[in-house]
């Protein structure tokens, strides 16, 4: 069993050329014995956007704190703290932040996506 709080997590830079003001933690991941799933905590802060992207695998994403969007088929979807989003694999995403304080939101992705 693995119990941490997750400020004691070392953050990473989630920067390129659509993701902006982000940084992320593994909370969980195949160095605990994490066989089938990656758990991962992102913050964006204010103006802050993850990837325009897709990739083949499907995600879960929890949003702990804050206010943001979720960007599906065209447009632009409001979600906030206590809300729960499920990402088709193959489906073209990104989320950003929508609020003055910091946005930040769990995601869990299968064995073989990047952890982190």
């Amino acid at each position: 069993m693995k119990v941490v709080n997750y400020r004691e997590l070392p953050t990473k830079p989630y920067e390129n050329d659509t993701a902006h003001n982000a940084t992320g933690r593994l909370l969980i991941g195949q160095a605990d014995g994490a066989a089938n799933f990656a758990m991962r905590i992102f913050e964006l802060a204010e103006g802050g956007t993850t990837m325009h992207h897709a990739h083949p695998y499907e995600h879960e994403i929890f949003v702990h704190q804050g206010k943001g969007q979720v960007f599906e088929d065209g447009k632009w979807v409001d979600v906030k703290a206590g809300d729960a989003v499920f990402i088709p694999g193959g489906q073209v995403h990104q989320l950003r932040n929508a609020g003055s304080e910091p946005f930040l939101f769990v995601c869990a992705v299968p064995k073989g996506a990047p952890e982190l």
